[in-house]
């Protein structure tokens, strides 16, 4: 058994290694923009503004509080409950072994662990509560889009394992899953007959990548 776990760890680290190593100076200054926090402040005021839209103040509230406890829970089972617990060394940690050989952007190397990823828990947390909760298919692969790019923006700065993204993408589905699906059962709410505006959120995260992907073109010049 010890050795079966071990294999997947060394395969694990391979995976990681491996798309860690596909770098270049373009997507050394994009990266770090799209796996930034606060630079999609716009675009989560746009699906809050298509919630708005879409139901009447009393569910949009109730809508921003269930959203609010998918990326609560998502973040505190992550990054308070298991990875303390785990304690797996980030691959650009200068204490593991295989920093060395870790592509790092700007010096940016995280904090100390990586099991899982809050920021693969948390993406997949929003993009699958978005999806059941409007079930329009541009919206829902956009934003499903976002996630996986979310996830390979971590792998490519060298911040996660393969792995991390896995389980917290799974820690994120399975929380949006349980968050939503209590409260349809608990309140009976039905779906509106037609969801207006579905397109704002897309509109708003094509142009934040565009200006990710400009600001990265001019000073790779």
């Amino acid at each position: 058994m010890t050795a079966f776990f071990q294999h997947i760890i060394d395969l694990d680290t391979s995976i990681s290694l491996g798309v860690n190593a596909w770098h270049s100076q373009f997507w050394d200054v994009f990266m770090p923009l799209y796996s930034s926090k606060y630079v999609w402040v716009c675009f989560y005021l746009s699906i809050l503004y298509v919630v708005a839209r879409n139901y009447s103040w009393r569910w949009a509230v109730l809508w921003l509080l269930a959203g609010v406890a998918v990326i609560t829970i998502c973040d505190q089972v992550t990054a308070s409950l298991i990875r303390p617990w785990v304690a797996r060394l980030r691959p650009s940690n200068l204490e593991n072994p295989v920093s060395d050989v870790v592509h790092v952007v700007n010096g940016y190397r995280g904090g100390s662990y990586s099991f899982p990823s809050a920021h693969a828990a948390n993406s997949w947390g929003l993009a699958i509560f978005i999806t059941l909760l409007f079930r329009k298919r541009l919206l829902s692969w956009a934003i499903i889009i976002w996630a996986i790019a979310t996830c390979y923006s971590r792998l490519y700065l060298g911040v996660h394992y393969f792995g991390d993204l896995v389980t917290g993408t799974l820690i994120g589905c399975l929380s949006a899953s349980f968050v939503y699906f209590l409260i349809m059962r608990v309140t009976k709410l039905k779906k509106p007959e037609e969801v207006i505006h579905d397109w704002v959120p897309v509109v708003v995260l094509a142009l934040t990548v565009l200006t990710f992907l400009g600001i990265a073109t001019v000073k790779c010049i």
